[in-house]
């Protein structure tokens, strides 16, 4: 119990830092990609801090409190993850932090962050599926919905779940806004609709917004490690690389493919959904 509120303090104070570095590095790679030297580790850190000292302009006095919501509730589930609670409620916590943050675009009332929010809400229904297919999954393999227990399971999930672990990489490419997926609020969607969810965001509000998906991404990277780590010591560091791993080859799918169309992205979100998880909880549940 004591090693978990460890764990769980560790994510909240370090998970900025560590979401920062991991950005930087997303950064460093994708301009090594592109033959370009790329900006510093520590960019994403000097540009938060910017954020911080810039005046907010705010649309509404609710934006200000949805936002807070969005990352109080992210700053929850990860540590609620990484304390070892149930993993349902951990999913559930995420997607409610979802929701925050798609009614504080609504709120402002503006086209581009309306349509943003439509397409959060498009990319809502292509990936939850597979994150509730994710925990039953785990469930099936080790007997409980603890991630402390999890964990702490003599064979690694990924051994019973390899299609629950393919189908959760796949969506990984819509919950860290990745190309091809990244439909909202991205980079590659300004010609059409600015930034998004986030068009109206400025200042500290945006630099919250940031922050948030810091925690959101290092959480998420935690939930690639469950598969992998059990109560073997040598299964964690094996699950640090595997998560390093992971976070490289979606920055390599962000600059290999090009951005389809959201009938495309929830196409072939709920085709890996229905293939990879679902015939691998078929056979889990024949084999038991």
């Amino acid at each position: 119990m004591k090693t978990s509120l460890i764990l769980a303090i560790v994510y909240l104070l370090g998970a900025p830092f560590l979401g920062a570095l991991l950005e930087g590095l997303d950064r460093k790679a994708a301009a090594r990609m592109q033959g370009r030297k790329g900006p510093s580790l520590l960019q994403p850190l000097y540009d938060i801090h910017k954020l911080f000292c810039k005046q907010s302009v705010v649309v509404n006095s609710v934006q200000d409190f949805l936002v807070c919501g969005f990352l109080v509730f992210v700053a929850f589930t990860g540590a609620l993850f990484f304390w070892g609670g149930d993993i349902l409620l951990v999913f559930f916590a995420l997607t409610l932090a979802g929701i925050f943050f798609i009614m504080s675009a609504c709120s402002a009332n503006a086209p581009y962050s309306s349509m943003g929010a439509q397409r959060e809400l498009m990319q809502m229904m292509a990936y939850e599926p597979m994150v509730l297919l994710t925990a039953i999954g785990f469930y099936i393999a080790t007997g409980s919905f603890s991630v402390r227990q999890i964990a702490q399971a003599p064979v690694s999930a990924v051994c019973y779940l390899p299609g629950f672990f393919v189908g959760f990489l796949f969506i990984l490419t819509i919950k860290f806004r990745k190309s091809p997926f990244d439909i909202s609020t991205s980079h590659h969607a300004h010609q059409e609709m600015v930034r998004g969810v986030t068009t109206e965001l400025s200042g500290n509000i945006l630099a919250l917004v940031t922050l948030s998906h810091w925690y959101e991404n290092v959480f998420l990277l935690g939930v690639v490690g469950l598969f992998i780590i059990n109560s073997s010591w040598v299964s964690i560091p094996a699950a640090v690389l595997v998560c390093l791993a992971a976070f490289l080859f979606e920055t390599l799918v962000d600059n290999v493919f090009p951005r389809v169309k959201w009938q495309e992205m929830l196409k072939w979100t709920w085709i890996v959904t229905l293939a990879a998880g679902g015939i691998n909880l078929m056979i889990v549940m024949l084999i038991q």
